[in-house]
C-alpha cells in the first residue's frame, strides 16, 4: 500500500479550488450562487475526530502489544489494514471538497463581505477547508502509527528459498 503524498493532495485541492471558483462565477452571473451547507464543515470535523480517535486507540492497542503489558488486546493486521485505507481514502475526499469549497469562499471573499449571507457562506466555506486539513492530518497520523517496521531484507520482501 503507497503511503500518502502531500503533494498529489495539494494538487486535488488546488484543481478543486480552481474548478470551484470557476463554477462559482459561471454560477452567479446566470443568477444565484448555491449555499454552501452549514453541516459541511461539521461533517469533516467529525471525520477527522473520527479518524484521530481510531489513531489514538490503535496507537495505545499497539504500543500496550510491543511492550507486552498482561491482558494486552492485540491489534488484528487486516483491522489495522482497512483503518489506513480509510484514513487514506478521507484524505483525498476531504482534499477535493475542501478545495471546493475553498474556491467557493475565495470568489465569495473577492465579491466583498457587506452582505451577512455571504459572510455567512464564506465563514462556512473557510471552516470547511480548515475541517478538511484536520482530516488531513489525522489520515497521515493514522498512516504514522499502522506503519510496519522497516525490512532488513533488501529483495523487498521475497521469501527465502
Amino acid at each position: 500500500m503507497k503511503q500518502l503524498r502531500i503533494g498529489v493532495l495539494l494538487g486535488l485541492f488546488a484543481a478543486a479550488g480552481v474548478l470551484s471558483w470557476s463554477g462559482a462565477r459561471l454560477w452567479d452571473s446566470f443568477g444565484t450562487l448555491p449555499r454552501v451547507p452549514v453541516a459541511a464543515p461539521i461533517v469533516l470535523a467529525v471525520i477527522a475526530a473520527v479518524l484521530a480517535a481510531t489513531a489514538f486507540s490503535l496507537r495505545a492497542r499497539l504500543r500496550a502489544q510491543r511492550e507486552r503489558r498482561p491482558g494486552a488486546k492485540g491489534v488484528d493486521p487486516l483491522l489495522a489494514a482497512r483503518a489506513v485505507v480509510f484514513a487514506q481514502a478521507s484524505a483525498l475526499v476531504a482534499a477535493l471538497v475542501a478545495g471546493a469549497y475553498g474556491g467557493v469562499g475565495v470568489f465569495l471573499l473577492t465579491l466583498g463581505l457587506d452582505d451577512p449571507a455571504r459572510r455567512d457562506q464564506a465563514i462556512y466555506a473557510g471552516s470547511s477547508v480548515v475541517a478538511g486539513a484536520c482530516v488531513v492530518a489525522a489520515a497521515f497520523f493514522m498512516e504514522r502509527v499502522c506503519r510496519l517496521p522497516e525490512d532488513d531484507d533488501e529483495s523487498g520482501g521475497a521469501t527465502r528459498a
